[in-house]
């Protein structure tokens, strides 16, 4: 059986982020957008670590675990921000949102 070379996780990881920024682009449910977001960083969390395994270091490896504590500082907070719009609009639309409307 042949070892999956680092090209399948570029790949991988590629196919990832394009979803996620699909996600964003084209949804437009807050919860959906913040779940995209999470799979964009995943996405760049999966090249890190396959990159820093084939060059044999571990700065990649590190990286990760700073990018996972940003991902769920970001999520935490989005998702407070999330329960607060909705409280104050019952909806989570993104397009009925209006930041300069009372």
């Amino acid at each position: 059986m042949e070892p999956i070379t680092l090209n399948w996780y570029l790949a991988l990881s590629a196919v990832l982020f394009i979803i996620g920024v699909l996600g964003v682009l084209l949804r437009r449910n807050a919860i959906v957008i913040l779940m995209s977001v999470e799979i964009m960083l995943n996405a760049v969390n999966l090249s890190l670590v396959a990159i820093s395994q084939a060059l044999g270091e571990t700065s990649g490896q590190i990286l990760v675990f700073f990018v996972m504590s940003v991902a769920a500082a970001e999520a935490a907070i989005g998702l407070a921000l999330v329960i607060a719009l909705f409280r104050r609009k019952t909806s989570v639309d993104v397009q009925t949102l209006s930041l300069f409307r009372r």
